[in-house]
C-alpha cells in the first residue's frame, strides 16, 4: 500500500464518523501522508454578529484538516495543543479552504501548520498544531507496513 493509499483508507474511516465536520458542511477534498485538505462554504448560520465567519467555524475548519492530516498513517493520533491566528475575516459566501502540511514528526509528537485561505487565495487564517500519536489505528493492514 502506497502513502497516498493509506492516507486515503484512513481519512475514509475517519470521516464516517466524523459528525462533526459533516455537520458544519466540511469536505474531504485531498489527503496524502502528513498532508490534508478540507473545505467549507460560509453558510449564514457559521455567521457572528459582525456579520462575518465565526473564529470557531474557522478554527474547526482548520482542526479538522489538522486531524486528517496527522492521522494520515493510520496511527491514532490527537492534537495535544493548537493556536490560531486570525489575519483576515470571512464572509458569507466564502469557500474558505483549510490546507494541513507536516512541518515535524518525531517518535509520537508531530507538528503541523494550517493556512485558511478564502476562494481568492487570501490567508484568513494560520493555526498550529501540536499532535501525539495514541494506541490504534484506524483500519486493520493485514500485517501490511
Amino acid at each position: 500500500m502506497t502513502p497516498k493509499e493509506r492516507a486515503e483508507r484512513a481519512a475514509a474511516a475517519m470521516w464516517a464518523g466524523d459528525r462533526a465536520s459533516e455537520w458544519i458542511g466540511m469536505e474531504l477534498i485531498e489527503v496524502d501522508e502528513g498532508y490534508a485538505v478540507l473545505e467549507l462554504t460560509v453558510q449564514a448560520h457559521h455567521t457572528n454578529g459582525h456579520g462575518t465567519c465565526h473564529g470557531g467555524v474557522s478554527f474547526m475548519l482548520a482542526d479538522s484538516a489538522f486531524a486528517f492530516a496527522c492521522n494520515a498513517r493510520n496511527q491514532n493520533t490527537v492534537g495535544q495543543h493548537t493556536f490560531m491566528s486570525y489575519l483576515a475575516p470571512g464572509f458569507e459566501g466564502d469557500r474558505l479552504r483549510a490546507t494541513a502540511r507536516e512541518v515535524s514528526l518525531t517518535g509520537r509528537s508531530g507538528i503541523y501548520d494550517v493556512v485558511v485561505r478564502n476562494q481568492a487565495g487570501k490567508v484568513l487564517a494560520e493555526f498550529r498544531g501540536i499532535s501525539r500519536a495514541i494506541a490504534g489505528t484506524h483500519f486493520d493492514e493485514g500485517g501490511e507496513a
